[in-house]
């Protein structure tokens, strides 16, 4: 495998251990935003292993699927719109506090663990 490629895979795997280390210590928003990142990444591997050039700079998760030439059903995409909306305010965000309590425990798990399924 391209070295490119498997740094791609390895920095979504590290990405993806990172979320569950920030789940376990109870930082909700950072579990959500690495498992975002984690799934651009891989997407970015596979983009990059199949078209032999370098991924966009993007953090827009349908794009990158329809690059990919991936075909998720639809499930995954709700999925990945969810996740993508989700990181937009982790990135941006608004009013922190009211985001601080709108990422449950219950929340950052389901996304964690639906993640764990796509990287």
């Amino acid at each position: 495998m391209e070295k490119a490629v498997q740094n791609w895979i390895d920095s979504a795997q590290y990405d993806l251990e990172t979320a569950e280390h920030m789940f376990q210590t109870g930082r909700y928003i950072y579990t959500i935003f690495m498992c975002h990142l984690a799934l651009e990444k891989a997407l970015k591997a596979k983009i990059q292993k199949d078209s032999g050039k370098i991924p966009p700079k993007t953090h827009d998760l349908e794009y990158l699927v329809g690059l990919s030439g991936l075909s998720p059903d639809f499930s995954t995409e709700k999925f990945l719109a969810e996740i993508s909306n989700l990181s937009v305010v982790t990135r941006y965000p608004t009013d922190f506090q009211t985001i601080l309590k709108s990422f449950s425990k219950e929340k950052a798990h389901a996304t964690l663990i639906k993640n764990k399924g796509g990287v």
